[in-house]
C-alpha cells in the first residue's frame, strides 16, 4: 500500500529558503559538502536511486523518526504551504543523518535540527488548493494540515485517487 505523507514546507522565510535550496533545484550529493556528510553506504544507496548523482531533498526533525521509519520508496509526499499543495513527489531514499541535513539546509542553531532526509523521485510542482482535499471523503473543511502528517491507508487511498496523484506524477519532469 502506498502511504501518503502531508508535510508543511513553505511557511517561515527560513523554510522558503530551504525550499529554494533543495526542492527548486536538484542537489549534487556526490560533491562537497554533501558527499563528505554522507557515509559511504548512504552515498551508494542514493547513487543507486539517483544514478545522476543529484536529487531533490526534504526532511523532518527527530520527533518524526517513527513516522519516517515507515516510509518506503514510492510513497507519496505532499508538500504544502500558502493553503495549497505546492509540490508532489515520491519518496526515493530515506537517510537519518543530521550532518547531511545541516549541509543541505544550514539551519539556525536555535531551531530544531533535522535528522531525517529523504530524496524525491518524480517531483512535480503543483498549486492544488486545500479546498480540493477538504472536498474529499474523510477530510475536514478548515484543516490547514499543520505539522507532518502520515495518513492512514483509507485517507492515503482517498488522496491518491481523489487528486489523481499517479497521473500528476507521470507528467513529472
Amino acid at each position: 500500500m502506498t502511504k501518503v505523507m502531508i508535510q508543511p514546507s513553505y511557511g517561515k522565510p527560513e523554510t522558503r529558503r530551504h525550499w529554494a535550496d533543495t526542492l527548486d533545484v536538484p542537489v549534487s550529493f556526490d560533491e562537497p559538502p554533501y558527499r563528505d556528510a554522507l557515509t559511504p553506504d548512504q552515498r551508494a544507496e542514493l547513487r543507486s536511486t539517483h544514478p545522476t548523482g543529484s536529487a531533490r531533498f526534504w526532511g523532518a526533525t527527530a520527533k518524526h523518526d517513527k513516522r519516517v521509519d515507515t516510509l518506503h520508496q514510492g510513497d507519496v509526499l505532499l508538500l504544502t504551504g500558502q493553503r495549497h499543495v505546492r509540490a508532489i513527489a515520491r519518496v526515493g531514499h530515506v537517510v537519518r543523518n543530521p550532518a547531511f541535513a545541516r549541509a543541505l539546509w544550514t539551519p539556525d542553531p536555535r531551531d530544531c535540527l533535522w535528522s531525517n532526509v529523504y530524496s524525491l523521485l518524480d517531483y512535480r510542482a503543483t498549486w492544488i488548493p486545500y479546498e480540493r482535499i477538504w472536498d474529499l471523503p474523510g477530510f475536514t473543511t478548515g484543516d490547514y494540515f499543520m505539522g507532518l502528517r502520515l495518513l492512514d491507508n483509507a485517507k492515503s487511498t482517498t488522496i491518491l485517487n481523489g487528486l489523481n496523484i499517479d497521473l500528476l506524477l507521470r507528467g513529472a519532469a
